[in-house]
């Protein structure tokens, strides 16, 4: 039994996508990992802001000063300390950020910057967080038109027993 291994050069754009949670944070490792094993690769970072749906709220929160700054900076300042700060000099990263329906903003952001692989965490926060985000990643494994890396939380419990 021969088998060769083809060396297919994919993974050269790694997508990453958080919502900040545990998992999220847990899988980036993974994201992390294929980036620093592929020198010349970028990694992007994506993290989708929910847009409202009532058009009441979208008024109300564009109407409050310099929302859309703090947020940022808020988002700005999570971003660089949950995950540049981890990030080795060596690989390239770029950090965007979307505000939209999250599996259609995702689906876009790989599909404009051509992605070989999306990772991302399988749960979100809370126990409607793991519904939507669950759902979320359901949707991305489904339709994305590229290799799709999905992390389970369990995966670090299996890891440190080891």
């Amino acid at each position: 039994m021969s088998e060769t291994f083809r060396d297919t050069g994919a993974y050269e754009r790694i997508l990453f996508c958080t919502d900040f949670s545990e998992n999220a944070e847990f899988a980036f490792d993974y994201a992390l990992d294929a980036a620093v094993r592929r020198p010349g690769s970028i990694l992007y970072l994506l993290h989708v802001i929910p847009e409202p749906e009532a058009q009441f709220w979208k008024t109300y929160i564009y109407e409050v000063d310099n929302v859309d700054q703090k947020a940022k900076h808020d988002i700005d300042e999570r971003i660089a300390k949950s995950y540049l700060s981890r990030t080795p000099e060596s690989v390239t990263i770029e950090v965007a950020i979307r505000v939209g329906k999250d599996s259609e903003a995702i689906l876009e952001f790989a599909e404009e910057k051509n992605a070989d692989l999306i990772v991302m965490g399988r749960h979100g926060r809370s126990s409607l967080g793991k519904v939507l985000f669950g759902n979320v990643t359901e949707k991305i494994s489904r339709k994305a038109q590229c290799a799709v890396l999905i992390v389970p939380l369990s995966m670090r419990e299996r890891k440190m027993r080891s």
